[in-house]
């Protein structure tokens, strides 16, 4: 099964028959960057209404560049390559437009390196995004990573995972949550080391899913040195990310959450406080 190196939500545009001028289509669409089966690096195009593949380009390295259109009033980015006259064109869609050039970024450093590490939440400059020259259509109206689970046999009780996912409904005002609100904005050290303060008892239920070469018995100290460090806001940042892709139902399942919860920030955590509400609510009537 194709590994999926990146995904964000982008939709189609087409050049204007004769002319230098891009037209977005109103498909919502994704693009996936995927380690094939076939070992080579994939730019695929994903409907995200029939969630079909309708492109699926094979790219090798250095081979191609994803730039914006220095000249759109859009979000339109192309990409293109040195060893042909191709130009694909592509208009950003995620609600907000605070990460395209992130998004760019981090497509550029993969068609350089299919084993590039992925960068979020660092300061870009414009070196790193180079732009593109071509007339484009008036702006493109807005649209409303890699991430990977793991399995695991490890069953919290029902009161640990009421308390925390009510603490964490909590920070995240999840019942009115906006599209635009990130995990990393949520899940960060001032928050959580209240919540372990609070609720210690939290601190076992984690550990199973966490690194297996930690100190055992598991302790505040270490786990506030994990929350610290990069690799956790990495990887937060990957799963908000892959959150925002819409595309994330069925791994959602493996939090104990319904499918809907993997189309995007808000829905996630409007199912979190949900699933909060719903435990509170059956230990009261215990």
């Amino acid at each position: 099964m194709a590994e999926i190196l990146l995904a964000f939500k982008a939709g189609r545009a087409f050049r204007r028959e004769g002319t230098n001028v891009v037209e977005p289509s109103p498909t919502k669409g994704a693009i996936h960057l995927t380690n094939g089966d076939d070992g080579l690096l994939h730019f695929i195009w994903k409907n995200r209404t029939t969630n079909q593949p309708e492109e699926d380009l094979i790219l090798f390295p250095s081979d191609a560049t994803f730039t914006k259109v220095s000249q759109s009033t859009g979000r339109v980015y192309v990409l293109k390559f040195s060893s042909s006259n191709q130009r694909h064109f592509f208009w950003m869609q995620d609600a907000s437009p605070d990460r395209d050039v992130e998004f760019a970024t981090n497509v550029n450093g993969l068609l350089q390196d299919p084993d590039y590490d992925l960068q979020w939440n660092v300061p870009i400059t414009s070196t790193t995004a180079p732009q593109a020259s071509t007339s484009t259509a008036a702006a493109v109206p807005q649209a409303s990573s890699s991430t990977a689970g793991s399995g695991s046999n490890f069953q919290a009780t029902p009161e640990q995972i009421a308390a925390l996912e009510s603490a964490l409904a909590s920070m995240a005002g999840a019942q009115a949550a906006p599209a635009e609100a990130s995990l990393t904005d949520i899940l960060t050290p001032s928050n959580l080391i209240p919540l372990f303060n609070n609720h210690p008892e939290l601190i076992p239920t984690l550990f199973p899913h966490l690194p297996p070469d930690l100190p055992v018995p598991p302790s505040a100290e270490v786990l506030q040195r994990i929350i610290h460090s990069p690799q956790f806001r990495a990887a937060v940042a990957n799963f908000d990310q892959a959150l925002r892709t819409g595309l994330l139902g069925g791994l959602v399942r493996g939090l104990g959450l319904p499918a809907e919860a993997g189309l995007g920030i808000g829905p996630f955590l409007r199912a979190v406080q949900e699933q909060a509400n719903r435990a509170e609510g059956a230990m009261e009537t215990d």
